[in-house]
């Protein structure tokens, strides 16, 4: 008798956004970083808006620990808050400072729309849905900047700036932290009801989205247009 392995909650929610992950591979913004044509004004709004970005995506992360079934989720999740305010206040400083700027200056500058919008769409999952909708919203921020992350460290980049982002997510620290969620994804994945697993498919699509248009927006150097 031949037994099938059972299918991961992560192999069924990363088949609903290849599509969109090809995308995001392809975007100008991705293949600039890789041979240095990106426009510094764009890595640089990329950057603001990261900053701006990273303090709410703390705070789902937070949500997420207060949610979460087990103590080990909690104080992953908790860790996890922490590093990505640490990320912020680190590299997004030195970064800043490369390019004749400060992480102050950069903390007065707009929300631009895009970067308002995922943001308000993450809180707003995380903390009305369950445990496991919080987690597929949060996701693609994780799997998708690994994923990229990965891919172009294998290109790298001939501008020393773009370099050293790419090292920071393509590395295997990253990578771990990456593979900690993702074990999590499918145990709690396995567990959970038809509907629930909708849901939680349709927040990681829906996030994944929001992370093309993050680029894209980092790009057009978007502003609000009234």
């Amino acid at each position: 008798m031949v037994t099938t392995a059972p299918v991961r909650t992560r192999d069924v929610l990363w088949t609903d956004i290849s599509e969109i992950y090809a995308a995001v591979l392809a975007h100008p913004f991705i293949a600039g970083l890789t041979d240095g044509s990106l426009p510094r004004e764009s890595f640089r709004h990329y950057i603001v808006q990261d900053a701006h970005y990273l303090r709410g995506y703390a705070r789902a992360l937070a949500v997420c620990a207060a949610k979460a079934p087990t103590e080990q989720d909690t104080v992953m999740f908790a860790q996890h808050a922490a590093g990505a305010v640490a990320a912020e206040q680190d590299l997004h400083a030195a970064l800043m400072g490369e390019m004749g700027s400060t992480a102050e200056a950069a903390a007065n500058e707009p929300v631009a729309p895009t970067t308002r919008a995922y943001v308000s769409y993450l809180m707003a999952t995380t903390q009305s849905g369950s445990f496991a909708e919080a987690v597929g919203g949060v996701l693609p921020c994780y799997w998708i900047y690994a994923r990229v992350g990965e891919e172009l460290l294998a290109r790298s980049s001939p501008d020393p700036l773009y370099a050293r982002w790419i090292a920071m997510y393509g590395g295997d620290d990253f990578q771990t932290v990456v593979d900690d969620v993702l074990a999590l994804t499918d145990r709690i994945g396995a567990e959970l009801s038809p509907r629930e697993l909708e849901r939680m498919r349709e927040h990681f699509t829906t996030t994944s989205r929001y992370e093309w248009m993050f680029w894209d927006a980092g790009y057009r150097q978007e502003t609000w247009p009234v």
